[in-house]
């Protein structure tokens, strides 16, 4: 945008944080399908670029997310105890559906945030070390922090002993992790919402800022987090997540595939463990 208006990228940034504009941590969003997209795309775009003198300029939503996603995944399966995940525009279309649903924001999604918030402390505690000049005690500590220490290995259990000597933001993060597992042992809505009221409050006074945004989105969806509990522990995602994430791995290993056939054949060997030939040639 510098470049094309002739100016230099400070002011382009100083007129962003003057409008509020934070074009950088955009993640993604809906393209339309329609044909002339393009066209009223830089028509619009002409307006905030060189509004006409002297007039007045409306500007409305054509489509909400919710009419979004209706439009391009119809078919999702909004069945009775599916467990769904954190995307607002998803839950409010299951709120505008399936009004009488007990929408369940299953375990999975929660663990998979909270090791995001102990991946990114590490990262940031790990690179400040290094800039100071500290030893490297964090150094392929990823694994260590991230599994449950029954699942650890005798090295990683090593490692992880030695680790919980130092007095780290890193350290601190991953009990308050461990101490969060408790939540999964309760069977009462009422006593899970206990614990996770106190965890919460505990972990903002923590001064650890990726798990207080934790705990903002935990307190955020705490009723559908112990809708969880109210169905009795019945009904999870992890199985269809692990799935997708193997089938995404297959694929990407492979760098994609001409034909779906091709591609059905690879799901099925790994995903199925289906028997390999030991070699694809006979030699005589």
């Amino acid at each position: 945008m510098a470049a094309e208006l002739g100016v230099s990228a400070s002011t382009v940034m100083r007129h962003w944080h003057a409008n509020g504009l934070k074009p950088h941590i955009v993640r993604g969003f809906k393209v339309s399908r329609d044909p002339k997209f393009v066209e009223k795309l830089e028509d619009i775009v002409g307006l905030y670029m060189s509004p006409p003198e002297h007039a007045l300029v409306l500007c409305c939503d054509e489509k909400s997310q919710v009419q979004a996603l209706d439009r391009t995944q119809p078919g999702l399966p909004l069945k009775k105890g599916r467990a769904a995940h954190m995307w607002k525009p998803y839950l409010e279309m299951i709120a505008l559906h399936c009004p009488n649903a007990l929408n369940i924001l299953d375990r999975f999604h929660i663990v998979a945030k909270m090791n995001k918030a102990i991946d990114e402390v590490r990262a940031e505690e790990s690179r400040r070390m290094v800039r100071d000049g500290y030893e490297p005690v964090l150094k392929k500590s990823r694994w260590c922090l991230l599994k449950r220490p029954e699942n650890l290995t005798d090295k990683q259990r090593l490692r992880m002993r030695d680790l919980l000597q130092y007095n780290l933001r890193t350290v601190r993060a991953w009990l308050l992790k461990e101490e969060f597992q408790q939540l999964w042992d309760y069977i009462s809505p009422d006593w899970a919402g206990k614990f996770l009221d106190q965890w919460c409050t505990q972990v903002m006074r923590s001064r650890i800022e990726p798990m207080k945004k934790f705990a903002r989105t935990v307190r955020a969806h705490r009723e559908l987090i112990l809708n969880y509990f109210r169905a009795r522990k019945q009904f999870s995602s992890g199985v269809v997540e692990g799935l997708n994430n193997k089938a995404k791995v297959t694929m990407r290993k492979s760098y994609g595939f001409r034909t779906f056939r091709a591609t059905e054949i690879a799901l099925y060997h790994a995903l199925g463990n289906l028997p390999e030939p030991s070699s694809t040639h006979t030699f005589s």
